[in-house]
């Protein structure tokens, strides 16, 4: 006999549980009547969508969700269904997988391991789940389990010891670079302990920082993977398991379509378009407005929102002032016509000239200093927030990581807009994206690539002036945010200077109060600005402390 199990990565909307529902019950029937499936596995949480926070608070949930489970009951039949929804069980709230059949519920799991680091939240919202649940599908002993649940070897043995012989994991497994091989040797250790296959059925779409890249995929008993969903792609993917009476080991996996892996780069850059399309589409923006300077960050930008929505949705605004250079004027146009975006060149400088006048007074007696700087900047926002306010367009800001961990960006100015698709991305990867991006068509021109970054706010102004080498500070930075290490440690490792680790540890520091206001943005890496590091801004820690 052979057992077939459809993987169903879809791209839900938090909190439409209606909708949502629906999608289940259309790729149900497709499941069953185009895939032949037997059963139809669904990620975590997939009625409510991930994650979806405090909207877990909210009194109606329960009805909607009893009314949601009372849908499917009523109208998927011949196919078993497992999905996950929050549920509350004698006044407790559980994340819940159900298993449904024939109008019934087979049974309902709880999950046990709750994670509450980085960007998760479980124990605020849910109880522990204690026991095991084994379903028989097919006269197959299913087993579930739910995302954080297979990090750990206790659920999985405790299904084993159950009688399971085949373990489902549904899960909502965001993305971060390298996180593909790790969930690979993770389930790859979880079967060698169990002795038993594994289908991981991963959530796919974006919601607000956080990106699901799907690709569910199987391993047999000896942890091999043998079964692929692609990545960044919503559908359904279905594997198939020989069931054999005789055998000491009953349900073994068929091997089936294993997506190809992905370069960092090129994940990298499908995550940041997943991100900021489900971000136009879903909030329902008109389209994308972005400054384009001529600069590399612009530039990887510009590309991004045209791949994400297309280039007729797209507007692209030169804003040059003085020491605007023809190399960007010329570079700005050209990066606009070869990716076909509409594209118009406004001059600030009569603006600026105006708020330099008015101000007058105020500034008298006073020196030149950044503040006359920071006034182009914040001209170019409100020209882009006035675009942004008539026509419906969301500002995309243009800012890199490295930008932001330093505050090398003016508030209520390039830092002005909606979302930020580099805003996990440091300076050295910015180069890497656009190498990568010209390999699927020449869109960024090769000056843009190779000339020294520069702000343009002052005469003969590069980013390198005031900043150590992008190569230097994106390793420290690296070292300070993702990995945690206190200035001495850094130090330790014998590669950079003492003077230049300090200031660049307390430049990140001070500027916590800018990244507070600054645009949400897509998460690429294992510590991003926002929901993974929380810093108080009002704080008394010194950084040799």
């Amino acid at each position: 006999m052979t057992l077939r199990v459809a993987m169903a990565q879809l791209d839900m909307l938090v909190g439409d549980i209606k909708n949502n529902t629906e999608s289940v019950i259309k790729a149900a029937h497709e499941a069953r009547d185009h895939h032949q499936a037997d059963v139809v596995v669904f990620p975590e949480l997939t009625l409510t969508g991930y994650p979806p926070e405090d909207l877990l608070l909210r009194p109606s949930l329960d009805s909607r969700i009893e009314d949601s489970i009372q849908t499917i009951l009523n109208e998927v039949h011949d196919i078993y269904v497992v999905v996950g929804y929050p549920r509350r069980i004698d006044g407790d709230l559980f994340n819940c997988a159900g298993v449904f059949h024939q109008g019934r519920m087979l049974g309902e799991y709880a999950k046990q391991k709750l994670p509450n680091f980085k960007v998760f939240d479980d124990k605020r919202y849910f109880e522990e789940g204690t026991e095991p649940l084994i379903v028989d599908v097919k006269n197959v002993k299913v087993g579930l389990s739910i995302c954080e649940d297979i990090w750990h070897p206790e659920p999985s043995l405790q299904a084993k010891e159950a009688g399971a012989e085949l373990i489902i994991n549904l899960s909502a497994s965001p993305f971060h670079i390298e996180k593909m091989g790790v969930r690979e040797q993770l389930l790859h250790q979880r079967a060698v302990e169990t002795q038993l296959p594994i289908v991981f059925v991963n959530y796919m779409g974006a919601q607000d920082e956080l990106v699901y890249e799907g690709g569910s995929f199987v391993v047999n008993a000896q942890g091999q993977k043998i079964a692929q969903a692609p990545w960044f792609e919503s559908g359904i993917y279905t594997v198939d398991f020989s069931v054999e009476e005789t055998r000491t080991q009953k349900v073994i996996p068929l091997v089936s379509t294993v997506a190809p892996a992905l370069s960092i780069e090129e994940s990298v850059y499908q995550a940041m378009v997943l991100g900021l399309r489900d971000y136009i589409e879903k909030n329902r923006f008109k389209g994308i407005v972005l400054g384009l300077s001529g600069g590399i960050d612009s530039a990887l930008s510009l590309a991004v929102a045209v791949d994400a929505i297309g280039a007729d949705r797209v507007q692209a605004v030169m804003m040059p002032y003085t020491y605007t250079s023809s190399m960007s004027l010329e570079d700005a146009e050209e990066e606009a016509t070869l990716l076909g975006v509409n594209y118009g060149v406004l001059p600030i400088e009569p603006m600026v000239t105006a708020f330099m006048e008015t101000l007058a007074p105020e500034f008298e007696g006073y020196a030149k200093d950044t503040t006359e700087e920071n006034l182009q900047a914040r001209t170019r926002g409100v020209t882009l927030m006035a675009i942004s306010n008539k026509k419906g367009y969301m500002v995309l800001t243009t800012g890199n990581k490295s930008e932001m961990a330093v505050g090398y960006a003016t508030l209520y100015g390039d830092m002005v807009g909606g979302y930020s698709v580099l805003k996990d991305v440091f300076k050295t990867l910015v180069f890497k994206l656009c190498r990568y991006r010209n390999t699927l068509g020449y869109v960024i021109p090769e000056r843009v690539i190779t000339r020294p970054p520069s702000a343009e706010l002052a005469p003969d102004q590069i980013d390198e002036d005031s900043l150590p080498s992008y190569d230097e500070l994106d390793e420290i930075l690296h070292l300070y945010i993702e990995r945690d290490m206190s200035a001495e440690a850094i130090l330790e490792i014998g590669q950079f200077d003492r003077e230049t680790v300090y200031r660049v540890l307390r430049l990140v520091d001070l500027n916590e109060y800018k990244r507070r206001q600054a645009p949400t943005g897509v998460r690429l890496t294992e510590r991003g600005f926002g929901r993974d590091r929380r810093y108080p801004i009002t704080n008394g820690w010194h950084i040799g402390d």
